[in-house]
């Protein structure tokens, strides 16, 4: 069956999207770790890169609080809806209703904090004069990428409904090369204004100009604007969206505290946070957002044909599945932190300094890598049933409730200490969803999952361990160390998760293996 005559998302292709998607956003994470290397290179880890991690904090709220980041979350199952119970004719009118007005509502919020942007930014960061005025001509440049991203992010949720997951995979890849040649091409010259650029057109290809050739191409839906702000199905739309754009989880604020009060710190700590953020939610998007996203389709669809049961046993399966993985995960950037920093990034403005502080807030960042995917995937499973206010009322509270740990632990801690308590607030954030997910919807179950994740750390602990001792007791170090403590890792974990493991872990492992077997067969 090709991609466009699968008009319906289905449970059995859960796996295939999710390795299809996860490869993607591996391809993009590795796009990722190449521009942040050729970022460091060029800019190191100093006032030049704090603007620059800076800038794209206005953006991010607006973003945020028109769900462009979580618009499949919010469409995906109204439109699925709508199919299922008027029609292809009526869910068309809802895309062309949403498409309309979400992308008016985008351009005129671009223009007002394009005005504005200097007075925002002077409430939202302490930076001395000059980083201050970089900060805003970075965020003026930028600010438009974010019409292309809430109207693309509509145009990509509607073709995932078709189960058509391709353009999805392909727009974070295009996005981070557009910033990668802008860096490459032009940051020599221009600075970080050669990536901010690169940033505002790879955003409009990537995660525009291609979802919507692909739209018009599938011939799935017809591709309409209409403006229409007052009109009763948008109303409905922006009910279920609006806790998606009031929602404040530790997932992104995380990120926007680390800014704001990093500013506060010293110069170099919002760019040293961005690095190791970088690294250690790499696999929280390979893993949790791939899963999370090939899943919300078909678990909407179990929900709409009244299959609760098994929606709560696909979703319990999926996150031991992810779980395993994402222990797997955090041991390896745990143990590891300091060569892989050394391997990636240090090398011109990047100093033997900029590494140390690199690696220890990745290590921190990196304890919270399983409670992130959880996070990512026990939410869909509020989202399937079109549930958005519980865990957004939780997800916020959590947000605003750690505020004064990061105030206090940053103010004694420094850098370390904004890192520890985004790690603890998002696992507090994740065990809480889940509780709450079990309570009020009676699934999926809880004991199978904390079993996987005992068994899943527990192993990773084993390997984390023994790859320590292999480096100390070869006494390497850079690349070398990095060699074999991978080596070391894998030959210790990847027997341990059969032993130990349940049968939900060994299965994700052996699915996993015999892709890569593949993987390298074709290669």
């Amino acid at each position: 069956m090709t991609e466009g005559a699968a008009s319906k998302p289905r449970v059995s292709r859960i796996p295939f999207v999710a390795l299809l998607l996860a490869g993607s956003v591996l391809t993009s994470r590795l796009l990722g770790v190449v521009r942040e290397m050729v970022l460091a290179a060029q800019l190191g880890a100093g006032a030049e890169v704090d603007a620059y991690r800076a800038a794209f904090q206005l953006p991010d709220l607006l973003n945020h609080f028109l769900a462009g980041g979580a618009l499949s979350l919010a469409f995906v199952p109204f439109y699925t809806r709508k199919r299922e119970q008027y029609g292809q004719e009526a869910a068309e009118e809802l895309l062309a209703k949403v498409l309309g007005n979400m992308t008016l509502l985008a351009i005129v919020a671009s223009a007002a904090l394009w005005w504005w942007a200097e007075e925002i930014a002077a409430l939202l960061f302490d930076f001395p004069p000059e980083t201050q005025a970089l900060t805003v001509r970075l965020t003026r440049i930028v600010l438009p990428a974010q019409i292309f991203f809430v109207a693309g992010g509509i145009l990509r949720a509607a073709l995932m409904a078709h189960d058509r997951f391709r353009t999805q995979a392909l727009a974070p890849v295009l996005y981070n090369a557009g910033i990668i040649i802008g860096g490459v091409g032009f940051g020599a010259r221009f600075g970080a204004e050669g990536f901010i650029w690169g940033a505002l057109v790879g955003a409009g290809v990537g995660t525009f100009l291609v979802p919507l050739a692909d739209a018009i191409h599938s011939r799935e839906f017809r591709v309409r604007l209409r403006v229409s702000l007052l009109d009763r199905d948008f109303g409905r739309y922006l009910w279920i969206a609006t806790p998606l754009m009031l929602s404040l989880t530790l997932f992104v604020v995380d990120e926007w505290y680390e800014r704001i009060f990093g500013a506060r710190i010293g110069e170099g700590v919002v760019a040293q946070l961005g690095y190791a953020r970088m690294l250690a939610f790499a696999p929280v998007a390979v893993i949790g957002q791939a899963v999370a996203t090939a899943a919300l389709p078909a678990l909407s669809q179990l929900w709409n044909e009244g299959r609760g049961e098994e929606l709560d046993r696909v979703l319990q399966r999926t996150l031991q599945a992810a779980l395993s993985l994402s222990c797997l995960a955090a041991g390896v950037l745990i143990v590891l932190a300091e060569p892989i920093v050394v391997v990636l990034f240090e090398r011109g403005a990047f100093t033997a300094d900029h590494t140390l502080g690199v690696a220890s807030y990745l290590r921190i960042l990196a304890a919270a890598i399983p409670a992130l995917v959880a996070q990512q995937i026990a939410a869909r499973g509020f989202f399937a049933r079109s549930d958005m206010w519980r865990p957004m009322l939780l997800g916020t509270a959590v947000a605003f409730a750690v505020v004064p740990v990061y105030l206090e632990f940053g103010r004694r801690f420094a850098g370390e200490g904004l890192a520890a308590a985004g790690a603890m607030g998002m696992s507090v954030s994740a065990a809480l969803t889940l509780l709450l997910l079990r309570r009020v919807h009676g699934g999926p179950s809880l004991l199978p999952i904390v079993s996987t994740l005992l068994r899943s750390s527990g192993v990773a602990a084993l390997g984390a361990g023994a790859a320590w001792g292999a480096v100390q007791l070869l006494a390497v170090s850079g690349r070398a160390s990095l060699v074999v403590g991978i080596l070391v890792y894998a030959i210790i974990s990847i027997p341990g998760a059969y032993w130990v493991g349940d049968e939900v872990m060994r299965e994700t492992l052996s699915r996993l293996l015999v892709r890569l077997r593949r993987g390298g067969g074709r290669g």
